[in-house]
C-alpha cells in the first residue's frame, strides 16, 4: 500500500490520476516510485546523457540500453487507500519481503526491503534509523 504522503504526491504528479510508476533502481537493491510527470524529466535526462557522451566521444554509450534502464518501469493503478498490485518481477528484483519502507528522494522515492536497507553503508543511516523506528512502532502496535 502506498503511504498517504506518497499517494498524494504521486497523484499530483500524475495530473490527478492514481498512477504509480514503479521500477527497479539501476544500482541499488530497491525499487523506485514516481508519478507520470517524471517521464518528461527522464526524456530530458536521456538527451543530456547522450549529448555528454557525444561531447566526450564515449562510443560505449548506447541510447537504447539507457532508455531501457530509465523507462523499464511499470505504470500501476492504485485505489483511494493506496493499494496497488506489485508485479512479481518487481517483487523479485526489489527483494520485497514482508515489509516495505518508503523513503522520499525528491523527484522519486525509494521502496526498500528493511533488511536490504539495513545492509547499506553509513550514508544511509538516516533512512535506516527511520525505518527501524517505524518497524519497532509497528511491532509494538501489533
Amino acid at each position: 500500500m502506498l503511504p498517504p504522503e506518497f499517494r498524494k504526491a504521486v497523484k499530483e504528479s500524475s495530473a490527478g490520476n492514481r498512477t504509480l510508476c514503479l521500477g527497479v533502481h539501476d544500482r541499488l537493491d530497491c525499487l523506485v516510485g514516481f508519478g507520470l510527470s517524471r517521464i518528461d524529466q527522464l526524456n530530458a535526462q536521456l538527451d543530456r546523457e547522450e549529448n555528454l557522451a557525444i561531447e566526450r566521444k564515449d562510443y560505449g554509450f548506447d541510447r537504447d540500453v539507457r532508455a531501457a534502464q530509465l523507462f523499464g518501469f511499470s505504470q500501476l493503478p492504485f485505489d483511494d487507500s493506496g493499494r496497488f498490485v506489485m508485479p512479481e518481477h518487481l517483487r523479485e528484483l526489489g527483494k520485497v519481503g514482508e515489509g516495505l519502507y518508503f523513503h522520499g528522494a525528491g523527484h522519486f522515492f525509494f521502496i526498500w526491503n528493511p533488511e536490504e536497507l539495513a545492509r547499506m553503508g553509513p550514508e544511509w543511516r538516516g533512512a535506516q534509523a527511520a525505518c527501524a523506528k517505524l518497524m519497532a512502532a509497528g511491532r509494538k502496535a501489533a
